[in-house]
């Protein structure tokens, strides 16, 4: 047994979480001119739920970063692209510029949130925007999410 094969047998973290460090690692430091091709190459890897994982957490950090801006859309727009083959991550995208437009007044479609996933009704439900809250309240697809709806409506009507 030479040295190199000890250090595999030493080494007790699995393979993909050092993967999925290291990919969080290099997401976090991408220049925006290179962050679709990293996305991209991170989701080339044979462990595909470790690495939708790792580019989905890139997302929501650069979506709530940048999201209230200008720069929000044309970055959607690049990392759709980067994504197109991996369907729960195109709908993170599209959840998100959803969370966007309720949130900045932009024109919505009730039946895009009441279909949305339970990740994107609880983010819209802990808002103030009274007409995502009614829709939530009323149509929730959880107790939770009906309720912090409930809620927010409440606060709303006593500020």
């Amino acid at each position: 047994m030479n040295h190199h094969d000890h250090h595999d047998t030493a080494q007790e973290e699995p393979a993909e979480h050092l993967r999925f460090a290291a990919y969080l690692s290099a997401l976090e430091q991408v220049t925006n001119a290179d962050e679709a091709d990293m996305v991209s190459e991170v989701l080339t890897d044979p462990d595909q739920t470790m690495a939708q994982s790792a580019v989905l957490r890139h997302l929501d950090r650069r979506a709530t970063e940048l999201y209230p801006g200008p720069a929000y859309e044309p970055w959607a727009e690049t990392m759709t692209r980067a994504t197109t083959h991996h369907p729960f991550l195109a709908q993170r995208l599209r959840e998100w510029s959803l969370f966007r437009a309720v949130t900045l007044g932009q024109p919505w479609q009730p039946d895009a949130l009441l279909d949305a996933s339970n990740w994107l009704q609880l983010k819209t439900a802990a808002g103030s925007d009274t007409a995502a809250l009614e829709i939530l309240a009323d149509g929730g697809r959880t107790k939770r999410i009906r309720n912090t709806a409930r809620t927010n409506i409440q606060q709303d009507d006593l500020s």
